[in-house]
């Protein structure tokens, strides 16, 4: 449910704050005062996309903000799987900031997030009825969607083992193709795979060998130094200079000093002993350092190897990846793809059987979506019809007719269409055909009216639903609206005091100009403002005491 929405310099808006309560939310107003401005912004905090008047003018950044506690076990499952924290008391806070370059930034709970995962989310919090749901009624394509969300789980689960699936089918039909194309292509394919693979084969390359052979040019190309700094450490440490002792030699006499001493004193015994390890420590790497020495000599054939070797590594990462595991990588996809290519007529029965196999297996899982979405159907339409002739379409029927297609679709082998008759002896046609506005409007709400015992969704909003309905009509849409209420949380806005009269909580939306600007502000109606605006939606801003009169007795017929 939506508790409470933030808006700040969106269009009209300075500022507004939106508290939400069960039940049935009428926002009504002057036309052009800003009404849908109140859908769009949550639209926007939801993910929707705005151009840049939704930014109010001379105002660098505009904000809304949706507070929603959400009981639904997928939006918890939503954000534990996007890392996003959880409110003990299951608040969900959402919050969007457009910048005067077009920029945005979406929180929810504090967390950064995509517009993409705000309109997932969104789809698990709300259903708005606007002018584009409106278009959508009217697209045959989507009614089989629309009728799949009144069949649950139960379709949800066969939908997902169907369209696993169809995948592998899609897959298996391409590796057939590849395998029983067309045969130039096919010898031209096996050409290329065995030269690479022969290439790359004919390198014998191994992981780590670029680096190895990068420190051996790197020594090899430095001998010369090596070999001037070698001797001269060389002799610093062991052999020693014309009139200078080496380090061993020096620290050998201290040690003769300290052994002498150790004699004397036996405290110094300790000392005297790791004295004597650390010469032979030094002694014994001045030797290792020294044979070293005589191992250094220039290689020029051995650099000139070592160069070439690296040209064919760089050469082959060029061609088959950034790196020699890259490289090896391309390699083993190359042999398994030329097995595969050259054992074709046996892997060809292989496949064969395997699409087969998945043929059979996607022919009963569709057989059993068909029979779930048919007698779903044949409830949703008396649901519907129903709902239909509460509203004034007393000789309305409503069909949904779902038939086999020629091919399988992602969906399975269905087309479904929704097709009514509005008036006694007409026949069956589908809805952009014979329903006008009001029918449309009336459609749709039935339809909500079913598929709220069917959807998890919190909040159903209404941007304008008395299109074309008037009079006796619009009383029973709005009786209709009030009883969705009871289930959900409904937000309307509307221009008719029929429906404006079935109000749990009222909001006025306002337009006014001061020093020079245009604002549009949001007000909390009490019972007798309430009863006010009613009868200035009956009979315009002349508010007399036969229509406020009037606008009390539409408020107590209230069901």
């Amino acid at each position: 449910m939506l508790e409470h929405l933030h808006i700040k310099n969106v269009a009209l808006i300075a500022e507004s704050e939106l508290h939400f309560e069960k039940g049935l939310n009428i926002l009504t107003g002057e036309t052009g005062a800003g009404k849908s401005m109140i859908i769009d912004s949550l639209h926007f905090a939801l993910g929707g996309r705005v151009n840049r008047d939704f930014l109010r003018k001379e105002e660098q950044s505009a904000v809304v903000e949706a507070l929603f506690s959400a009981e639904n076990p997928k939006v918890s499952a939503f954000l534990e799987e996007n890392g996003i924290p959880v409110e003990e008391d299951g608040t969900l806070l959402i919050a969007r900031t457009m910048q005067a370059s077009g920029k945005t930034v979406a929180r929810v709970n504090g967390s950064t997030v995509t517009a993409g995962m705000l309109k997932e989310l969104a789809g698990e919090l709300l259903d708005i009825y606007g002018q584009h749901e409106h278009q959508s009624l009217l697209n045959p394509s989507r009614h089989i969607h629309l009728l799949d969300r009144f069949c649950g789980e139960a379709l949800e689960e066969k939908l997902a083992e169907y369209r696993k699936e169809f995948s592998r089918e899609k897959e298996l039909k391409k590796q057939l193709e590849m395998l029983c194309g067309e045969e130039s292509s096919r010898a031209q394919r096996l050409d290329i795979l065995q030269f690479q693979k022969e290439e790359i084969e004919g390198a014998s390359l191994r992981a780590g060998e670029e680096e190895e052979l990068l420190e051996q040019k790197k020594r090899l190309g430095s001998v010369e130094k090596l070999m001037r700094l070698s001797v001269e450490g060389v002799e610093l440490l062991y052999d020693g200079r014309e009139g200078m002792a080496s380090a061993c030699d020096n620290l050998g006499e201290a040690l003769r000093c300290l052994q002498e001493a150790a004699a004397l004193d036996n405290s110094l015994s300790e000392l005297c002993e790791r004295m004597d390890n650390v010469y032979a420590q030094l002694e014994d790497g001045a030797r290792e350092w020294k044979k070293y020495t005589h191992l250094l000599e220039a290689d020029p054939d051995a650099l000139e190897n070592i160069e070439e070797r690296l040209q064919t590594i760089y050469r082959l990462k060029r061609k088959y990846g950034g790196s020699v595991e890259a490289v090896l990588d391309f390699y083993q996809k190359a042999v398994e793809e030329l097995d595969f290519l050259l054992n074709s007529e046996e892997r060809a029965a292989e496949l064969e059987q395997a699409l087969q196999a998945v043929h059979e297996h996607m022919t009963a899982l569709a057989g059993e979506i068909t029979a779930i979405r048919k007698n779903t159907a044949l409830q949703v339409q008396t649901q519907v019809e129903q709902a239909l002739h509460d509203m004034e379409m007393a000789q309305a029927r409503f069909y949904i007719s779902v038939e086999k297609r020629e091919n399988f679709a992602a969906d399975g082998l269905d087309k479904v269409e929704f097709l009514i008759s509005a008036n006694a002896g007409e026949d069956l046609k589908p809805l952009a055909k014979i329903a006008s506005g009001g029918e449309m409007s009336r459609v749709m709400l039935a339809l909500k009216t079913v598929l709220v015992d069917a959807d998890e969704i919190g909040t159903f909003i209404f941007d304008e639903i008395d299109t074309g309905v008037s009079g006796k009509t619009a009383r029973k849409v709005g009786e209709k609206m009030s009883l969705l209420g009871k289930k959900r949380q409904i937000l309307c806005i509307t221009h008719l005091p029929q429906i404006a009269a079935m109000a749990d909580n009222h909001f006025r939306i306002e337009k006014h100009v001061a020093e020079g600007r245009t604002t549009t502000t949001v007000e909390t109606l009490d019972e007798n403002a309430s009863c006010r605006e009613i009868a200035r939606l009956m009979g315009g801003e002349e508010i007399t005491e036969t229509t406020m009169a009037a606008a009390r007795e539409l408020r107590r017929e209230k069901p």
